[in-house]
């Protein structure tokens, strides 16, 4: 029986599936993150460079900063950051100088563990990453294989692909990432030797959504494989299309003789303040998934079809779903058959739609579509269709965007901004519109206390604030007292 431990992906991967990255501020994680430092987790998956804008654009926080006191809050505990190659925030490429900058500051603030992911699988382009964080230094660097279902994609795709990661001296340790939940017990057993066998020394971990109800199972089949570390979620940011419930992974583990090194009381408040935290913010939990068949034909994960979804029905077109479905499985597979994780799943789906609604197949292409084929996010696995290569490139915008110039190093970045800025606030501004940061600056340092009870009282407030006939309220009840006084010329508020 073997020693798991256990990863919680809660804060970042949990809050984008289930919350669309939008679920967390500053002060909700700096109030758990003592109590998740104490859990036994192995490390905590805490931030990608998504997730880091979502911080400026919706909460007008600044990720820097979340990121150093979380570290400090969470000592013991290694934070993670995802990356995907040669960008930052923004979908386009980052000139190489650049992305040191961003790695360099990442350590510097706290971060120490790194998952380098290229969606494509080119092993150039991700050790090359591995090598940039090195040189910023992380002290350990995990290489993504990222699964998934094609004509290309088999045991031995991924076993050539662990040999190449594990003979670089920048990769520590790799991963099965199993970002749409596709992963079978049955495939595991196979899958998973294969990939051991050509790891060497790296340690292997499994990450897999649970999309489709597999993972729990597959979970279950890896633990007896010498996989060694299970990525898992706490409370109502397990499930759904988030990753198994980390209370139940442990349960289950235990119960067929493995050992799991977990506080479970601590685990136990963790997710108690996970769940008051959604009720509170009215946010959904995530619920265990029925099985979809057809789920491992095209891929599409829940917020992609339902978006494909309403521009159907905007467009009136809502009959003409199936065929949509059934196009993206041909266009997957005439571009290559590109990973369903963002953006290709939006690139996939956008071109299935167009060529179902429109006069003719690539009659009409996003420019997105025509960057893919000119190979400006990376190199595809599989070679795309000519024809349909052909096709694509055959339209004017294709010139166009063929002759977009390449991404400016930093100094040349820095001519167009202030030049006294400190290095962090050069890599947002560089990405996101001005707005945007100068908002985050003006609003100052996050807050660092968040107690879920007491947001009902705080929405109350808001909404008296919108009453001016409500000058004098008294609320009291046994061993509490809560006075508001107000006027216009002030406010007053005892507790």
């Amino acid at each position: 029986m073997a020693d798991i431990q256990l990863l919680d992906v809660s804060i970042r991967d949990g809050n984008q599936s289930l919350w669309g990255a939008m679920g967390f501020t500053t002060p909700q994680i700096l109030s758990i993150a003592p109590v998740l430092d104490r859990v036994g987790f192995r490390a905590l998956d805490f931030t990608s460079s998504t997730h880091m804008g979502v911080a400026v654009r919706t909460h007008k926080e600044n990720p820097w900063e979340r990121i150093r006191m979380a570290h400090a809050a969470m000592p013991d505990t290694p934070l993670q950051f995802i990356g995907t190659g040669l960008r930052f925030i923004s979908w386009e490429g980052q000139h190489p100088d650049f992305m040191q900058i961003v790695y360099d500051r990442l350590v510097a603030n706290g971060i120490s563990r790194f998952v380098v992911l290229d969606p494509m699988h080119d092993g150039d382009a991700l050790l090359e990453s591995a090598r940039m964080i090195r040189k910023a230094g992380a002290t350990e660097i995990i290489a993504a294989l990222t699964y998934t279902l094609s004509d290309f994609h088999d045991d031995a795709f991924y076993a050539q692909f662990a040999a190449r990661v594990s003979k670089s001296p920048h990769i520590d340790r790799a991963y099965i990432k199993d970002p749409s939940g596709l992963l079978t017990p049955e495939r595991a057993r196979t899958l998973i030797p294969a990939v051991r066998a050509r790891l060497g020394r790296l340690p292997l971990e499994l990450h897999s959504h649970s999309t489709i109800g597999l993972s729990a199972l597959s979970y279950l089949a890896a633990a007896e494989l010498d996989v060694e570390v299970l990525h898992v979620a706490c409370g109502p940011l397990a499930n759904g299309s988030s990753l198994p419930n980390a209370q139940r992974v442990v349960a289950n583990l235990r119960e067929l003789g493995h050992t799991v090194r977990i506080d479970d009381r601590t685990l136990a408040t963790v997710a108690d303040y996970f769940t008051r935290l959604a009720e509170s913010e009215e946010l959904p939990a995530g619920k265990p998934q029925e099985y979809d068949a057809s789920f491992l034909r095209h891929q599409v994960a829940g917020g992609v079809m339902t978006t494909t979804r309403r521009q159907l029905a905007e467009l009136g077109f809502e009959d003409r779903f199936a065929d949509v479905m059934r196009e993206v499985v041909q266009v997957r597979a005439e571009l290559g058959y590109p990973i369903m994780v963002t953006p290709f799943p939006q690139i996939v789906c956008t071109q299935a739609l167009y060529n179902i609604i429109g006069a003719d197949r690539y009659g009409s292409v996003s420019d997105q579509v025509i960057r893919y084929v000119l190979g400006k996010f990376g190199r595809p696995t599989v070679e795309v269709d000519a024809n349909v290569k052909d096709r694509i490139l055959s339209h004017p915008r294709a010139r166009e965007l063929a002759g977009e110039p390449p991404p400016l190093p930093p100094q040349e970045l820095r001519k167009r901004l202030k030049p006294e800025i400190s290095d962090e606030e050069f890599l947002l501004r560089a990405v996101m519109p001005a707005e945007e940061v100068d908002a985050m600056l003006a609003a100052g340092p996050a807050q660092r206390h968040y107690n879920p009870d007491m947001q009902p009282i705080f929405k109350l407030l808001r909404e008296l604030e919108k009453r001016p006939a409500a000058r004098d309220i008294v609320i009291e009840k046994p061993g509490f007292r809560f006075e508001l006084h107000s006027s216009p010329e002030r406010e007053e508020v005892n507790a």
